[in-house]
């Protein structure tokens, strides 16, 4: 297992300017982490390909690898043109992927409003997602870069959905990341879905939420909360401070013999660098315990 930390994590002190990017990559480092996962945050490497040289060359000098590269897209909401244009330029953050020197790329496939994630549609869409991610990963294959797909976005959330892509996009370089807290995002138990969808995985995130049935739900001025599609409230917590149940999750991700990357995510209201650091100990702790 080689445990590291995204940029999300530290993506308050990066917004306000407390930190650059390439000097949240040495505090990671700092940290004890042994790799780092790059998310765009206030930046795009398609338009700064030289900033992929200096993000490589400063995880390169801090003695961290570069774990994995996220991107945005939205296949299920564009016409055939927009499906093209963004399998192209998906393919250019392929090329990104490899100036990084990572080996691995996630990439949103589909988000819809609550109100409209059916069954129904999911089956009617996913031929032609499964067709837009194929063509990705036929092209990250000459680079030797697995591609995946994220439990992400409400429509792409649920661990069944996830699976289906994967089978029909039928490539051994698709698979799936892997993110403990997100299936919460459709009312699923996070244990239950990590123990269907970990041999998929090419990247594992840690994350936590507190969570709060509709009877106990705060007041619409409470900062960070967020709606489920069941109607439950979730909001970011320092990992091991939430509801999930952290020690249990990655009990099943060692007893599966996953012992690739496995990232820390922090999206809550607390002070990021503490709250990083504090997740960041307690994963170490408990996988040593499991």
């Amino acid at each position: 297992m080689k445990l590291g930390i995204s940029l999300y994590c530290l993506k308050g002190a990066i917004v306000s300017s407390e930190m650059t990017v390439l000097e949240a990559i040495d505090w990671i480092a700092e940290a004890g982490a042994t790799h780092v996962e790059i998310i765009p945050i206030g930046f795009d490497l398609l338009e700064q390909p030289e900033f992929a040289d200096a993000i490589r060359d400063r995880a390169l000098r801090a003695g961290i690898e570069v774990s994995n590269y996220c991107v945005s897209a939205n296949f299920v909401t564009a016409d055939a043109e927009e499906v093209e244009h963004m399998i192209e330029r998906l393919k250019r953050h392929v090329d990104v992927t490899a100036r990084l020197g990572a080996k691995r790329m996630r990439h949103d496939v589909a988000s819809r409003p609550i109100g409209d994630i059916s069954v129904r549609n999911f089956r009617r869409d996913l031929p032609k997602l499964a067709e837009a991610c194929r063509a990705i990963a036929d092209y990250a294959a000459g680079y030797g870069i697995t591609t995946s797909v994220e439990n992400h976005g409400y429509y792409m959330q649920g661990s069944e959905r996830v699976q289906q892509l994967i089978d029909e996009v039928d490539r051994d370089n698709y698979r799936t990341t892997v993110d403990i807290g997100n299936f919460l995002c459709v009312d699923e138990q996070p244990l239950i879905a990590v123990q269907r969808n970990i041999r998929l995985a090419s990247m594992v995130h840690l994350k936590d939420f507190y969570v709060r049935t509709p009877d106990r739900s705060p007041g619409p001025s409470c900062p960070g909360w967020f709606p489920t599609a069941g109607g439950n409230r979730l909001r970011g917590a320092i990992l091991g401070q939430g509801d999930i149940p952290i020690r249990d999750i990655l009990r099943v991700v060692k007893e599966a013999g996953y012992d690739g990357y496995i990232s820390l995510e922090f999206e809550g209201i607390e002070e990021c660098k503490s709250a990083t650091m504090q997740g960041f100990e307690y994963a170490k702790r408990v996988w040593g315990e499991v």
